[in-house]
This record gives C-alpha cells, structure tokens and sequence, in this order.
C-alpha cells in the first residue's frame, strides 16, 4: 500500500498513514464496512517495506498482514482457500562454485523470511537457521533419498515435505549485472516442478530481483499444489511395518515363553506354607547367566552436540557395557542408543547412576540425562 500524509509531525503522519494503509488493504480485500478501530483490530502485523519520515510528512510503502481467523468472519468464504500440509522450504544460493542455505546469512535466505506468506496457500515452514539447522538443512541433504533420516528431520520442524528453491547466482563482472537462473523442486526425490531466469542490472537491485522471485516461487508451489503435484510422498510415512506371519507366529510364541517363566519365577518367590513369612532365597528378578550379554534401549536427552558426544561418551565407559549403536540422533531432543550389556537392567542403571546420569527405568528400556 502507497502513503503520502501531511501532519502537524512527522510521528502523528506515520500514525495517521497506517491508519490509512490499513483501511486501503481492507477494501482491497473487498471485505465489508468497518470502522478504524475494527480493522485494527484484525491487523495483526505492518510491514514496511520503505519509508520517508520528514519534519511534518510521512512517505511510504506498507504491507498489512491480516490475521486470517479473525478476519474469516467478515470475508466468508473468500478469506478461505484449501491450503498446503506443512512445507520445510530449503533456500539454495549456488555462486562462485559454492552452495548454500543457512551456513551464513545471505540475501536469497532474507528474502524469503521476509516474504509475507499470509495470503499464499502454501503452509512453509521457515527454520531460523541458528543453531544446529546449518548442520542438519545443507544443500547435500537434498540428495540423500533415505526416507527414514528425512522423516526424523521433518519432524523437528513439524513439517510433512520439503520445497527446495535454488538461486543460481552468476556476477557477470563486479558492479555489473547479476544473472538468477531459479529453479524449483520438491520432495526427497528432488522432482523438479518448474524454472525460470531474471536478471539484476546491479548488485543495488539484487535484494529486489530476489524479492519477485520468490513471489514466482509461490506462484509456481500454488500451481503445482492445484495440479496434485505436491502432496506429501506417502513414503514418508513410515509407521509400523508388516511383519511376514510366519514370522509373527514366532514372535508370539517368543513372548508366550517369555511370560511362561516370568509366571513361574513369581510363584516361585512367594512364600509358602512351610516358610511362612520367612524370606526365601527365590530372586524376584532373575539375572542373566553368567557371562551372556543382553540388549537395551537406553533413551538419552542430548539439548545440545556436546552433550550427546559426552552421553555416548560415558555411556560407552560404563563398566560391563560391551558394545553401543546408534539407532537416531536428535540434538535438542531425545536421542536413542542401544547397549550391549552383561548383566540385568537393574544393574545397567545402577551402573549408569554411578556414571552420573539421572536415570528412570521402563520395562525393557532407560531414559537417562545429566
């Protein structure tokens, strides 16, 4: 929206322009009659894009983000449109040899986080890029196809698929144009949807060539999202595999042995008629034979790379320990080991207690943390 307000300041222009910038988007939405104070009301953020702020005259150029629930009252079906299940959008800058996507701030990663997907039927999810996401979301990753290591990262995002856009950045000589050859594509298996070129006529207006592209991005997802094209791959879904019969039956006769001699181990620790209350040499838990080796879950909170490293650390010094896999890694969450052991759970957490982890023992699995 385009302002230019005359005022007896320049701070009571700025108000009296956003004021007006936000009764102009809400006819712009062709939504119904409201006062000033309802349509601020269902503004929920102004962006400004450029601003002029003189003595006793504001100039500028706004953004008015709707909030769309509150705003769905008054427009009715036309403020609703089917939306997108969560996408994780992966910014690509390829340039001078190199590709990038939140190992360092850039201008293609800034112009997508301050893109306003309000009124776009894609649902993205736009990580920070802080922390351990420039670790895990790098442009390698877009061409691993194991569906078990891209579910385990959607889920920190709370996303269902993944958008790649790619910028491929060429400077043809310092100062002078920049040529963006932008291609979009989606899903593990990187398909490709569509691509298209633009040109800079210098670095001054790369951010704004940057900017319509990421508007043609959103162009190109909406489209794809109406042709069918982007619907979450089903193989992400791993959920719980089919077992073979046969070797389900053998499962189950497993478990059906297994809880046959617990039944028999606690009969045999309760007490009798000829001993009374007399406390019988029976175990309540039977250990292990001696020597043999068992396999656990062990559960480990990892909020940051360092602690996981001295988790596993540790883990792999406790005494009576044999052998430790990793089963997934989650920095900033719960990560999961498996410990060959010899000896009984009781003993593994009594073990890893003297190691200085915190630990809550299940039925056949620890949670240990520091």
């Amino acid at each position: 929206i385009e302002v230019d307000v005359r005022a007896e300041s320049g701070i009571a222009a700025r108000e009296q322009a956003w004021e007006e910038a936000q009764r102009k988007a809400w006819d712009r939405l062709e939504g119904p009659s409201l006062s000033d104070s309802q349509i601020a009301g269902l503004v929920s953020a102004v962006v400004i894009e450029r601003e002029r702020l003189g003595p006793r005259r504001y100039i500028a150029t706004l953004g008015v983000v709707f909030d769309r629930q509150r705003a769905s009252r008054y427009l009715g079906s036309e403020g609703e449109a089917t939306r997108s299940a969560p996408m994780l959008l992966l910014p690509v800058t390829v340039s001078a040899g190199t590709q990038m996507v939140y190992e360092q701030r850039n201008p293609w990663q800034r112009a997508w986080a301050g893109y306003q997907a309000g009124q776009s039927r894609i649902d993205y999810v736009r990580p920070a890029g802080a922390g351990g996401d420039s670790l895990l979301l790098t442009y390698g990753q877009t061409g691993r196809r194991s569906r078990t290591w891209w579910r385990n990262a959607l889920d920190q995002f709370g996303a269902a698929d993944v958008l790649v856009a790619i910028a491929s950045l060429r400077y043809t000589y310092p100062g002078g144009p920049i040529e963006g050859t932008f291609t979009a594509r989606f899903g593990p298996d990187n398909a490709y949807l569509d691509g298209f070129d633009m040109t800079a006529a210098s670095p001054a207006e790369l951010p704004t060539m940057l900017e319509r592209a990421v508007v043609r991005f959103d162009r190109i997802f909406e489209l794809a999202l109406a042709e069918g094209k982007l619907r979450p791959d089903p193989t992400l879904d791993i959920g719980t595999p089919e077992l073979d019969p046969a070797l389900q039956r053998l499962l189950d006769l497993g478990r059906a042995l297994r809880a046959q001699e617990q039944a028999a181990a606690a009969a045999a620790s309760q007490p009798t008629a000829e001993s009374g209350d007399a406390i019988t040499a029976a175990p309540i838990q039977t250990p292990p034979p001696e020597g043999s080796v068992a396999l656990y879950t062990v559960q480990v909170a990892t909020p940051d790379a360092a602690s996981f490293d001295g988790a596993v650390s540790s883990v792999r010094g406790t005494p009576g320990v044999r052998a430790t896999g990793i089963r997934s890694t989650a920095i900033g969450g719960t990560s999961v080991m498996t410990v060959s052991y010899s000896g009984s759970i009781g003993e593994l957490a009594d073990a890893l207690r003297a190691r200085g982890f915190t630990v809550r023992q299940g039925s056949n699995a620890l949670a240990i943390s520091r």
